[in-house]
């Protein structure tokens, strides 16, 4: 068995700072493994969904969900989402809505749910190396890893930046009503007894309000 340290570097932060692009970016660019665990958890509440498994039925169907829960990631193009591959059929689009988004911040708040994902999370520490996103990846998940970058922007510029996300993907989206979703699931991250969203005390902290993509890159690079 090989002792060889796998690399890690976590993304970690709120919605809307950027996580993905910037995970996407420096994936490509290292030619590292990607995992978008928002996406983790955003297949699994999908898969529960199409399955018609309640939270009530987890425990008893777990068996039959870790059988089928087979989940890759490609980094793809920078400025498309990070694609999804379930069971080797793209889901990218059917995971990546608001509905989704609320089912999952749901489920993400339960011990038994993410007690599930965590050895999920960590399959996808191969070499030659990983780039991590999330919200608890520098402070639960991979908590050994040498380099953790916490990204943060206001709100406004958050809500902004997925309203012009969703109008890509062909959404209309009211912006007040953005920001109100945005904030509420800000509470809920931050204020949740079970991981909390919170930077690591190792973490380097960058707010991306004013910064390009490539800004946050070369802020990056200054501390790996």
């Amino acid at each position: 068995m090989s002792n060889k340290i796998i690399p890690v570097i976590t993304i970690d932060g709120p919605s809307g700072a950027g996580k993905g692009t910037i995970a996407q970016m420096l994936a490509l660019e290292l030619d590292w493994n990607i995992l978008d665990s928002g996406a983790l958890y955003r297949t699994l509440a999908f898969f529960m969904a199409e399955e018609a498994i309640s939270l009530d039925q987890f425990q008893e169907k777990k068996k039959f969900i870790k059988e089928r829960f087979k989940v890759k990631f490609d980094p793809g193009i920078v400025g498309e989402p990070v694609k999804v591959i379930f069971r080797d059929e793209d889901i990218t689009n059917l995971v990546r809505t608001e509905e989704i988004a609320k089912k999952t911040s749901e489920l993400a708040a339960e011990p038994l749910i993410r007690d599930f994902i965590k050895p999920c999370q960590r399959e996808f520490m191969i070499e030659p190396g990983l780039i991590a996103d999330g919200r608890d990846m520098g402070t639960v998940i991979f908590r050994d890893a040498k380099h953790k970058i916490f990204l943060t922007a206001s709100p406004k510029e958050r809500a902004k930046r997925r309203q012009t996300q969703l109008k890509r993907q062909g959404s209309e989206v009211n912006m007040r009503v953005l920001l109100q979703e945005l904030e509420e699931r800000d509470k809920k991250d931050t204020e949740r007894k079970h991981s909390p969203l919170r930077p690591a005390v190792d973490s380097v902290i960058i707010d991306t309000s004013s910064l390009d993509p490539k800004g946050v890159i070369k802020e990056i690079k200054k501390n790996l």
